[in-house]
């Protein structure tokens, strides 16, 4: 008579009981409207992981970074699980003991993250007490009962532990699917939202907005590889969001407090109330490479900064508009960014549209001129005037206290490695916030460098549209851009990685004509 699980079987027990743990906890906090276990582990691994850590996970997985964390957290947790059911098959209280642990860990996280209380620390508790008394039922000897009771020494029924372990298996598939249908419930009722129509804009916001990108003047539209307005859905996205935070839009509001005269609390309604004003502004990320993709030029709408500010009244000696987001991320700028004539904006809409969810609705900080990581803060909920004591997210973590946006240019045609001889186009994009372009040149091999023709020059907050035109003969080549702005800097070749503060270098390409 076998007196123990065999351990296929305990593996097996550890397995199910750690999945019923996560999703119990996954379906409480979807019921409690708190944040999910896996997601507060998950931001308490980016919080704390070493700037190096995010840079490998940023150049390996690109946007699908949160996905592979998402994967290696499961991952871990499956071997844990398997691992605590072999070991319950002998001690069945180790293995309780180690669900147990591995609840409190996601209690503790939960109960951590900005936002949140005691309260969501209950999910993770609760799965992880559910998962427990699974595994120690399945794993504990008991009197064989089947087909009736056994008088002989406490056994193993393996009747009773596929019985049991198929209900738990279940019960782990319904819950987990129930806490994703919620799920996709609250974010769908929040696409809904953002979905609702925004006022019309007033005539008196300025000859420079747009509200579509047909209405920018025809020549901006050089090429079709890089439209000069980047569609909502092709935006780039970077943050640290494993999850879109709790928003209620009747309840929503931005607090700006600090050293002001007269603290402000602004609603959504507010904000929808107040003149509003569209600017298209390039935004681009601080981990951008030479010739990256994490950048993009927007029509945004919003309320001037400056405005709110002096509305509220600018104490002497705030240095710096310190900024959070609803999950708790900060950053920081230079109180000067917000009036130095550049349009800072808490923005409302984004391409004639409220605000998508992955780009901050209801609200966020568009500043021109600055790294989204010191500037940009989306699911905006307060704003205070401080000092350089107060250090945004990414500082403590190696990066620049101030970001300005450097100059930098991109080559996005030839999209191929390998292009037919006779007529071709040089093409791409170029940038310099808040400074503007002034000149685009490209050089082929060694030679000399060649003008660029400018696409039109909408605003010096926007990336500038350049193409050369080219007629090679078959052979190999290569490609190199640099731009100069309007302060007559041109941008240096010397090569720098995106840390601390931006990448540097000419973007250089290799073409084959056949």
């Amino acid at each position: 008579m076998t007196l123990h699980v065999p351990k296929h079987f305990a593996a097996l027990a550890g397995l199910v009981a750690g999945a019923l743990a996560v999703t119990i906890g996954m379906l409480v906090a979807a019921i409690t409207e708190v944040v999910s276990p896996i997601d507060a582990v998950g931001s308490e691994v980016i919080d704390r992981v070493p700037r190096w850590v995010k840079e490998q996970a940023i150049e390996w997985f690109g946007t699908d970074d949160k996905l592979a964390l998402r994967v290696g957290i499961i991952s871990i947790l499956t071997i844990a699980a398997v691992g605590l059911g072999v070991v319950a098959a002998r001690r069945p209280w180790v293995g309780a003991a180690g669900i147990g642990l591995f609840g409190l860990v996601g209690a503790l996280a939960a109960a951590h993250r900005p936002g949140e209380g005691l309260g969501a620390a209950v999910p993770s508790i609760i799965g992880a007490a559910v998962g427990a008394a699974v595994l120690h039922r399945m794993v504990r000897p008991r009197p064989i009962e089947v087909p009736g009771p056994s008088q002989a020494p406490l056994g193993w029924d393996r009747r009773r532990f596929l019985a049991a372990g198929g209900v738990a298996a279940v019960s782990a598939a319904a819950a987990g699917g129930v806490a994703q249908a919620l799920e996709n419930r609250r974010v769908d009722e929040l696409r809904a939202a953002t979905r609702e129509p925004l006022p019309e804009l007033a005539a008196s916001a300025g000859p420079d907005t747009s509200t579509a990108p047909l209405d920018l003047p025809p020549d901006a539209q050089l090429f079709d590889e890089t439209p000069f307005v980047t569609p909502n859905d092709e935006f780039y996205r970077i943050d640290t969001a494993l999850s879109f935070p709790n928003i209620n839009i009747d309840k929503w509001s931005c607090e700006i407090t600090g050293m002001v005269d007269v603290p402000l609390k602004i609603s959504y309604a507010d904000l929808l109330a107040m003149p509003q004003v569209e600017r298209a502004v390039t935004l681009c990320c601080v981990s951008n490479e030479v010739g990256g993709e994490y950048i993009g030029n927007a029509v945004w709408r919003g309320v001037m900064l400056r405005d709110l500010l002096e509305t509220a009244g600018v104490q002497p000696g705030a240095e710096q508009v310190y900024s959070t987001s609803l999950d708790g991320w900060t950053c920081g700028f230079p109180v000067a960014a917000a009036f130095d004539g550049r349009d800072a904006m808490i923005a409302i809409g984004m391409n004639g549209e409220a605000l998508p969810l992955e780009h901050g609705y209801p609200a966020r900080l568009v500043v021109p001129g600055l790294y989204g990581y010191v500037s940009a803060t989306k699911w905006l909920a307060r704003i205070e005037l401080t000092t350089w004591d107060q250090e945004g997210y990414w500082v403590p973590r190696g990066w620049s206290a101030e970001g300005p946006v450097k100059t930098q240019s991109r080559i996005d045609v030839p999209r191929t490695k390998t292009v037919p001889s006779g007529k071709q186009a040089i093409a791409g994009v170029a940038w310099a916030q808040f400074r503007g372009i002034a000149k685009v040149e490209v050089q082929i091999d060694d030679g000399e460098w060649q003008q660029a023709t400018l696409g039109a020059d909408v605003s010096d907050d926007t990336w500038r549209q350049w193409l050369l035109e080219w007629a090679p003969t078959p052979g190999l080549y290569l490609l190199k851009v640099r731009a100069t702005d309007k302060t007559g800097e041109t941008q240096t070749e010397l090569q720098t990685p995106v840390a601390p503060n931006g990448a540097t270098g000419y973007h250089t390409i290799r073409v084959k004509v056949e």
